[in-house]
């Protein structure tokens, strides 16, 4: 054939549209029925070098030829073939198509490297062949094959035409590699357009962003022109902050992946949280990039936010909280702690209701607000129902911090509105230099002992902490410590105060009283340690402790046919403890206790506590047979609509009113319509601390009941109880035998 000829059949190749879009199959087909034609071949093949590893990826050179991917056979009919399947192929035949381009069975040098083929070759009497290597930038991608089944001669043109064709191959499968790889960046770069998160590349050598996806602008509110092939440095991240570019740069050039959070500005004010992330990578070319991936994390941001301030901020008030204050108070090694609680804020809470009661702690929560900033306070919070906390810097001058206590108190105590009312708040207010008590005891506990002081106080109900009261506060906390071993080590003892019915002349009941035989200051009374009890928790164990030494000793004196009362003191801790029940059950079965003998006495104030809790579990008490006497009784505000609700077996006068019975008309007549609502309500009455016969005079002539007081005896040991009785002149006393009185 002429080189016209040639010519032609290459154009008919070049010009295919198979060959131009890079169908490298049909390109194959195209190529072996030609070739077929003018070599009058017997096959004519195209063989597939390349397949995937192991791992998955294309390896350039393979010594198995996988299939031949299209053949032509005598018969003119073109033919998918699988007789080349997993054959195996010498690596020096691989190598002389890498070097030579093609390998030619007649040729001498070639022979031993076509025996690779030699069941092949029998299996369809092929004679001659050449194969030639399709070739890509130096790597063989598959071989054509041109076989014979008779003797042939191949000239240089025929080669060289063999050659070309080869190289048409590879030009379509190249074709083919490149639209593979255009389609694969599209659809990266569409994937990466359709991200809600910004994508951004960057050249880290030349610090230039080359691209940049359109959530960016979304994002910043700045043009994709603007952004895209300029400086990284003109981006919001590091326009106020190159230090920080230069920190990123050299992470990544250490090959380190960075990654922040950063509040910046959009182009219209508003501001955002940028969350990042930047990995560097390398190309095949060596240069250093950065894929950089960020997002708008304002919204988890402020969720952050709101949940922290729910953890660290009171809901009501907005001043910050307990568990925030706390920590601060405890790093601090100097400063003024001040302590604020609203006296009588329980009572205005439950009379005006808790929509006032709220109103109230706002107001009081602003103008602390308005102190803390003029004064340059550390932290101010609310630590409690009706409690406040401030911490000022430290203040040199005692005259200063009492201007500023003063003021603060004159601004708290100041009246409010509160729902068209005229309210005059009333604030108790310590004050504790937290360098005089560092390293000693907690500033807090300091404030709270000091609190109680200025809430005594008849004006001006603020106190500072000083020496005196660090000496009472060192004996509070030696008497909590001695408490704790006063419950494991038995030292409490049961004392009891006689009760006489004014109308018989007769005693007919008990107090149990505690005492505490301390092994170094004595017997001590329960004004010393009760309310330190009641701080600490501890009045729970001796609330059972007494309990059930008093139902051990009616139990006793019922064995001796004693007709008397107990009449046991329980704190308001113990009575809403939850569990009073199921005690007073437990010791009443135990020790046998007759109904109405074992009387439970609270406070009024303390009832009113939970008007609910408190009137179920006096009704589950009186079922049991157990008694209900209120505690001095006029000194609370107990309400009459709840207390007729209570099935209440007792009142007892407060002493403060019988002490003045004999020089204040006023007190008179208190008492007197004490025991007339008493006898309107079909309810007994003892009056306490009567000293006097003019008292006890009255208190008879009245109407009331039963009196108990140094008139009569003070509270003594039960032996000494047991005498006092037996030498009472009476012959009638609790009708029993002298003798069988005693313990």
């Amino acid at each position: 054939m002429s080189r016209r000829e040639h010519q032609h059949l290459l154009e008919l190749i070049v010009n295919s549209s198979a060959k131009q879009q890079g169908d490298f199959t049909k390109t194959a087909e195209l190529v072996c029925q030609l070739l077929r034609d003018y070599f009058k071949a017997s096959f004519v093949s195209v063989w597939s070098l390349r397949h995937k590893n192991n791992d998955g990826l294309l390896v350039d050179e393979r010594l198995i030829s996988e299939h031949a991917l299209v053949a032509s056979d005598v018969d003119q009919t073109l033919v998918y073939t699988s007789h080349l399947k997993q054959m195996t192929i010498d690596p020096q035949y691989i190598n002389e198509l890498r070097c030579h381009r093609y390998i030619l069975s007649t040729d001498n040098a070639h022979i031993n490297l076509v025996d690779t083929f030699s069941d092949y070759y029998q299996h369809h009497n092929i004679v001659t062949s050449i194969d030639i290597a399709i070739r890509i930038n130096g790597h063989i991608e598959g071989v054509l094959s041109v076989e014979s089944c008779q003797q042939t001669q191949w000239g240089k043109l025929d080669i060289q035409l063999a050659i070309q064709c080869a190289d048409q191959l590879a030009l379509a499968l190249s074709t083919r590699y490149t639209y593979d790889s255009n389609e694969q960046i599209h659809l990266l770069r569409n994937a990466t357009e359709q991200s809600e998160h910004v994508v951004m590349l960057v050249n880290i050598d030349s610090r230039i962003i080359e691209y940049v996806n359109s959530a960016h602008q979304k994002m910043t509110g700045l043009l994709r022109n603007n952004v895209e092939h300029h400086s990284v440095s003109n981006l919001d991240i590091f326009r106020n902050a190159p230090k920080l570019l230069d920190h990123i740069i050299e992470k990544l050039r250490a090959s380190e992946v960075v990654e922040g959070e950063l509040k910046l500005i959009r182009t219209d004010g508003s501001e955002y949280w940028l969350k990042y992330h930047i990995k560097p990578f390398v190309t095949e070319q060596g240069k250093h990039y950065a894929l950089v991936s960020s997002y708008d994390n304002s919204a988890a941001f402020l969720h952050k936010v709101a949940l922290e301030r729910l953890a660290w901020h009171c809901a009501l008030t907005g001043l910050h909280n307990r568990s925030h204050f706390t920590p601060i108070l405890d790093r601090a090694a100097d400063g003024i702690l001040i302590l604020i609680d609203l006296l009588g804020f329980k009572r205005f809470n439950d009379t005006h209701g808790h929509e006032d009661g709220d109103a109230l702690l706002i107001e009081i929560a602003r103008r602390l607000k308005h102190f803390a900033t003029s004064a340059n306070a550390i932290d101010v919070a609310r630590i409690g129902s009706d409690e406040f906390a401030v911490l000022l810097p430290p203040v040199t001058s005692e005259i200063e911090v009492e201007a500023i206590i003063s003021r603060l108190y004159m601004n708290l105590a100041a009246p409010s509105m509160i729902s068209r009312a005229k309210i005059q708040p009333n604030p108790a207010i310590a004050v504790v230099d937290i360098k005089s008590v560092v390293g000693l005891f907690t500033p807090l506990s300091c404030a709270d002992i000091t609190l109680q002081y200025a809430k005594k106080k008849n004006d001006n109900n603020y106190q500072f902490f000083n020496e005196a009261l660090l000496e009472t506060f060192t004996t509070k906390a030696e008497i909590e410590r001695d408490l704790q071993h006063a419950i494991r080590g038995r030292e409490f003892e049961l004392y009891y105060q006689p009760l006489m019915d004014l109308q018989h002349h007769q005693y007919i009941g008990a107090e149990a009283l505690i005492r505490w035989n301390h092994p170094k200051k004595g017997v001590l009374y329960p004004g010393t340690f009760i309310e330190i009890a009641e701080q600490t928790g501890m009045i729970n164990q001796i609330g059972e402790w007494v309990l059930e030494a008093a139902c051990k000793q009616l139990n006793l004196w019922q064995h001796k046919n004693v007709n008397i009362t107990m009449h046991v003191n329980v704190s308001a801790r113990q009575f809403f403890s939850g569990n009073l029940y199921e005690l007073v059950w437990l010791l009443i079965t135990r020790y046998r206790i007759k109904p109405n003998t074992l009387i439970l006495e609270i406070t009024e104030t303390e009832l009113m506590g939970d008007i609910r809790y408190a009137i179920n579990l006096c009704h589950e008490l009186a079922e049991l047979g157990v008694g209900l006497a209120i505690d001095d009784f006029g000194t609370g505000y107990s309400s009459m609509k709840y207390l007729k609700q209570f099935p209440i077996s007792k009142l007892k006068i407060d002493r403060s009113f019988i002490m003045d019975i004999s020089s204040s008309r006023e007190s008179r007549e208190i008492v007197s319509a004490i025991i007339a609502m008493a006898k309107a309500l079909n309810i007994s009455l003892t009056a306490e601390g009567v000293e006097t016969t003019e008292q006890e005079a009255f208190l008879t002539l009245s109407g009331c009941h039963q009196a108990q007081g140094f008139l009569y005896s003070p509270a003594i040991r039960v032996n000494d109880f047991g005498l006092f009785i037996n030498n009472h002149q009476s012959a009638t006393t609790v009708n029993m035998q002298p003798e069988s009185f005693i313990a």
